[in-house]
């Protein structure tokens, strides 16, 4: 009997270490499937940050090259009527100088169309350019409407003095390097120059 007692304590012995093997097999299994699933959800956790980091970059980058484009275009247009304007100031004045009457009016009318344009092309500039370009345009457009005054009261006036129309170019001459001053303040905040320079 004893014989039977120890042969059945060994088969439970061992039928207790092969379920014994058999569970400590599954939850080692277990354990390490649970630690796939959470390095893969880690992984995914990770991915998806740096997915967001990209999306967030690339949207920055896409909202400056819109800006810059944007203000390019201001630029553009600032540049063009400001110098229309100016042109037309200086045509007023040859037509002052040479004292005809058809070619004043017709030289008034034009100055006064282009100093519309100038006017609302000033209007966007002033909520789309940075602070440095927006002082240069200030500065350049109050002495366009300077010499635009001047001019005004000349032709309203009768006809100027020489002296008058001397004045005047001392004006336009000013205009013409505040106008310069902001063309190179443009192409600086475009990055216009440094490219050049690469």
């Amino acid at each position: 009997m004893e014989q039977t007692w120890a042969a059945l304590a060994v088969a439970v012995v061992g039928v207790i270490g092969t379920l014994g093997a058999a569970l400590l097999t599954q939850s080692r299994a277990d354990r390490l499937k649970r630690h796939e699933l959470e390095a893969t959800a880690r992984q995914q956790r990770e991915d998806r940050a740096h997915a967001e980091q990209v999306r967030q970059r690339e949207a920055r980058l896409a909202a400056r090259r819109e800006l810059t484009d944007l203000r390019r275009a201001c630029y553009i247009s600032l540049n063009t009527t400001a110098r229309q304007y100016q042109t037309a100031q200086i045509n007023l004045t040859h037509a002052l100088r040479a004292r005809d009457d058809a070619e004043t009016q017709a030289c008034a009318e034009q100055l006064e169309a282009r100093r519309l344009v100038l006017r609302d092309s000033y209007a966007e500039a002033q909520m789309i350019v940075p602070g440095a370009v927006l002082a240069d345009a200030r500065a350049t457009n109050h002495q366009l409407n300077k010499t635009y005054g001047l001019l005004k009261s000349m032709t309203s006036g009768g006809r100027p003095s020489a002296g008058e129309l001397d004045a005047l170019e001392i004006e336009t001459e000013l205009s013409w390097a505040l106008l310069s001053d902001l063309r190179a303040a443009m192409r600086r905040d475009l990055g216009v120059d440094d490219a050049s320079e690469e």
